[in-house]
């Protein structure tokens, strides 16, 4: 009898909103191989007290902050030590970062002078960032506070506002505060469901978020695959 084919490995999805997607790094994993094993921490779903069942893990931006005090922000930033024992692929996108830094040690913040950053900014790799890939000039945000590098974490990606976009903690966690995961319609979304943030300080107007779009994304839909290939590899054919 033939043998049966292997199972796909599967990437936990830490999302926060009932209807959040994982948008293009969902896609690009499971073109890749991968299935995805998607929680929603607010709604009640646990994440896994191991991740031996899983090739790896993305935690999501959200709405909420990492300093926040709902128990489930709490819970899930304890849990992190779980991917980084057991030496797991893990990448945290803005708050997933945020998380992250936290956890490490680091702080997690407004700017100093109440600048935010939602629309296309331009991104700086460091020398550390340069060795791994070739990252993209623009980037898509949407976010009100940043992060301190953690202690021993390789810093990746910088920028004027916001010095800390992106890093490397250990072998296998990463984090970046960008985002380069939103489909077309996931920023049409958000700049409907976020307009009234285009009024903060720094904030760019909806138009240019589309408009920005057409030139830049691009390139960050690229690096992404390239990013993700860095972190997740490939599943082993079987």
């Amino acid at each position: 009898m033939p043998s049966r084919p292997r199972p796909r490995p599967k990437i936990l999805i830490v999302l926060h909103q009932e209807n959040s997607s994982p948008g293009r790094v969902g896609h690009m994993l499971l073109e890749e191989g991968f299935d995805l094993d998607i929680r929603r921490p607010p709604l009640g779903d646990e994440l896994p007290c191991t991740l031996d069942d899983h090739a790896g893990a993305v935690v999501f931006g959200g709405p909420m902050s990492a300093n926040d005090e709902d128990e489930f922000v709490r819970r899930e930033t304890d849990w992190l030590q779980i991917p980084l024992k057991e030496n797991r692929p893990f990448l945290g996108i803005c708050l997933g970062a945020q998380m992250l830094a936290n956890h490490l040690g680091g702080k997690v913040e407004g700017h100093g002078e109440g600048l935010v950053e939602i629309g296309w900014y331009p991104l700086k790799a460091t020398e550390a960032g340069k060795r791994l890939l070739h990252w993209p000039e623009m980037v898509y945000q949407f976010h009100r506070e940043g992060f301190s590098l953690p202690k021993e974490a390789t810093l990746l990606a910088t920028a004027e506002t916001y010095p800390n976009q992106a890093f490397r903690y250990g072998e296998n966690a990463w984090g970046i505060q960008f985002h380069g995961e939103l489909t077309r319609v996931m920023m049409q979304r958000w700049v409907v469901r976020g307009a009234h943030r285009f009024e903060l300080p720094g904030a760019q107007p909806g138009r240019d978020h589309l408009g920005g779009r057409l030139i830049w994304d691009m390139h960050l839909k690229r690096w992404l695959g390239e990013f993700l290939g860095l972190i997740f590899g490939k599943p082993a054919a079987g």
